[in-house]
């Protein structure tokens, strides 16, 4: 079973929802002014966007938890949550070299329960104490006939100086590719993960496997690290930074999101977390498979020149941020990502064997 038929399975049709952004798009373009105050400054599909305000730039972007949710629901833990909320909106906002000031949150719930919105408030606190930024406001909507349980989401703005704004257009074959460690799954992929393992492996939350040597719902439950801090300081810093990639859903295929026409040659991939290698096992999926839905243990890449890739190794250790080189920039009009040592390469969303 390939991986959109295994999403498809756990209810994620990957293709109809991409036909669906494309019709969005198109009509979403079309209200877009054409210069002057409001002007929108990049087309869609980066990690944020960003809108001229009389000449300072409001960057803003829009994410939530997904079937993480779930999680936190089987476990009755709420109080970790937000800080994937936050982490989801601010990791994506610092890719434009954004510095994130505020958010508001969307919390949908079946039924209010004062206990569970004060531990996810609790969350969403900690996250933005983490990220440096407030939260300056929020909805909570009832809706027993929407929602089990309860939906997260978040809206943050920063702000970056219109001439900064960081896309990649920059990039040469030679920059070299800094991978951070990811602490795990983070809240992509999710559902699949649910289907494997509570559905298909029949696993309980509270099951301890020998690879992880903690229950299982902890370790999904595990919160999205949130990168802002030492990525703003990289920017301040160390000169030579020409992209910034949040490596969310998709995997490693957030790459080609940059606005060059280059590849990426990744040859030396730090371990993966043992909960990917769980879910390859238990459900059969491939490797390949593997690399388009989840992290595979790189949470964020820092992309520079060659001569600034100690400086910002450095600069990341000071910050207690595990990160390697992991691979360059090569010359590639069709933005590929190639994985020599799995002998896998991909293009759009999709790996296959090299």
């Amino acid at each position: 079973m390939s991986a959109a038929d295994q999403q498809k399975t756990a209810g994620v049709d990957v293709a109809e929802a991409q036909a669906g952004l494309e019709r969005i798009i198109a009509a979403l373009t079309a209200t877009w002014p054409a210069a002057g105050i409001g002007a929108v400054k990049l087309p869609i599909g980066y990690f944020a966007n960003v809108i001229d305000v009389g000449g300072i730039g409001l960057a803003i972007c829009t994410d939530g938890v997904g079937s993480k949710s779930l999680i936190a629901q089987m476990l009755g833990k709420y109080d970790t949550i937000g800080i994937d909320c936050i982490a989801m909106n601010v990791n994506d906002l610092i890719c434009l070299g954004a510095r994130p000031l505020s958010l508001v949150d969307y919390i949908a719930v079946e039924r209010a329960d004062a206990r569970m919105l004060g531990a996810l408030a609790e969350g969403l606190a900690r996250g933005a104490r983490e990220a440096g930024i407030s939260i300056c406001g929020g909805e909570i909507a009832q809706l027993k006939d929407n929602v089990r349980g309860f939906d997260l989401v978040g809206t943050a703005v920063g702000i970056v100086p219109l001439d900064r704004i960081i896309t990649g257009r920059e990039l040469l074959p030679g920059d070299v590719v800094i991978g951070l460690d990811s602490n795990g799954i983070h809240a992509n992929g999710m559902t699949l993960a649910r289907h494997v393992l509570f559905t298909r492996a029949g696993l309980a939350p509270d099951h301890v496997c020998a690879e992880l040597g903690v229950p299982l719902g902890e370790e999904l439950l595990r919160p999205t690290p949130i990168y802002v801090r030492e990525i703003l300081d990289l920017i301040d810093r160390v000169p030579g930074v020409t992209a910034l990639v949040n490596i969310t859903g998709d995997g490693l295929l957030n790459l080609p999101r940059v606005a060059a026409e280059v590849g990426f040659l990744l040859d030396d991939l730090p371990p993966e977390p043992p909960i990917f290698r769980l879910i390859e096992r238990l459900g059969g999926v491939a490797r390949a498979e593997m690399f388009e839905v989840y992290n595979m243990g790189v949470g964020f890449c820092v992309l520079t020149r060659a001569e600034a890739a100690d400086a910002a190794l450095a600069l990341l250790a000071g910050h207690g941020r595990r990160a390697r080189v992991i691979g360059r920039v090569i010359a590639d009009a069709n933005r590929g990502v190639h994985l020599p040592r799995e002998g896998l390469v991909g293009y759009g969303k999709r790996f296959r064997r090299a």
